[in-house]
């Protein structure tokens, strides 16, 4: 069986790209987390089971809630646009990724406003139709 997908890998080149565009997503993430992950570089130093497992689960969530701030702040910047009167080609928005740090100050200062709520996610991620034209 492996030989067999090894000659198809080999031979197929649509394969090759596919499963090549499918590690680099997960490679990119990966690299995402071990930016998030930066304490003690990214090594967990507790021996409890129990510790280790709440380092994984809140390094998720963190990493989740940068992912869903980035993907916020990205679909604004579409609209945006759109709204400017820009066409946003379909294969710019697919090579977009959520896992963008530039912006992010690891060390900064961070304020939470409890009194500011925030719109709600749909209104904040409406893409109208015209933005999946080729």
């Amino acid at each position: 069986m492996r030989t067999m997908f090894l000659l198809d890998y080999v031979s197929n080149v649509a394969l090759r790209h596919e499963i090549t565009a499918i590690t680099n997503i997960v490679e990119m993430y990966n690299a995402f987390l071990d930016w998030v992950f930066f304490g003690k570089l990214g090594a967990i130093t507790e021996n409890d089971p129990i510790e280790q497992e709440k380092r994984l689960k809140y390094l998720d969530l963190v990493a989740s809630a940068v992912i869903l701030q980035n993907t916020v702040d990205m679909s604004l910047a579409i609209q945006t646009l759109m709204s400017q009167g820009e066409l946003i080609p379909m294969r710019h928005l697919a090579a977009m990724s959520p896992y963008i740090t530039r912006h992010i100050k690891r060390y900064g200062d961070y304020v939470v406003n409890l009194h500011n709520i925030p719109q709600p996610l749909e209104a904040a991620i409406n893409l109208p139709p015209e933005i999946f034209e080729m």
